[in-house]
């Protein structure tokens, strides 16, 4: 059923966390092989992008990354995924990875992360990205930024339907179900992007 889905997850490359965070990629990944999900991620070889593609891949699954040119010469790259998709910057890696996912999930991450998942947002914000974007929420990581969000929409930053953009997964489990089940943003709401 879940066959040919594409799920790219934005996450941390940051080795120095806290165990909860790389038991929560792991299984993302784990559950995502096991479902028939290509994970789409940065190709990092290192932090909550490796533990995710590695779940995949030892679950069976197919993991493709996406990485410019100047972390491959860094020698940040995953050499065992199955494919690699090579970009000339960080923008073209951010564009693609959108263009080629059904949905992104986003784990706990740094301010790369959260140019990513604020960028994607804002994109369907503006109805140029319409699918699913969820937050797995491990150990409550992203409670911050929700404050954050939702003190925007308070004070007329944003719209209450904005709220809508995202869902929030206190687990894998529920991340992926909502990443594969939430229907696509509605293009007609881009007339609400003006406040």
């Amino acid at each position: 059923m879940n066959k040919g889905k594409k799920i790219a997850v934005y996450c941390a490359s940051s080795t120095q966390i806290d165990d909860c965070y790389f038991k929560d990629a792991r299984r993302l990944g784990q559950l995502m092989g096991e479902q028939g999900v290509t994970l789409i991620n940065g190709a990092g070889n290192m932090g909550l992008m490796a533990e995710s593609a590695n779940g995949c891949l030892e679950a069976g699954g197919k993991a493709i990354g996406v990485i410019p040119t100047f972390m491959i010469k860094e020698g940040w790259c995953h050499d065992g995924m199955t494919q690699i998709i090579e970009t000339t910057d960080m923008h073209e890696r951010q564009a693609k990875m959108a263009e080629m996912n059904d949905a992104g999930i986003f784990l706990p991450g740094g301010i790369g992360t959260f140019a990513e998942m604020t960028e994607l947002i804002m994109w369907k914000q503006l109805g140029l990205y319409l699918k699913p974007i969820v937050l797995l929420n491990t150990c409550g990581y992203f409670d911050s930024m929700l404050n954050t969000l939702h003190q925007a929409i308070k004070e007329n930053f944003m719209r209450p339907v904005h709220a809508d953009t995202w869902c929030v997964a206190p687990t894998p489990e529920e991340a992926l179900r909502m990443a594969l089940e939430t229907p696509l943003w509605d293009t007609s709401i881009r007339r609400f992007a003006k406040i």
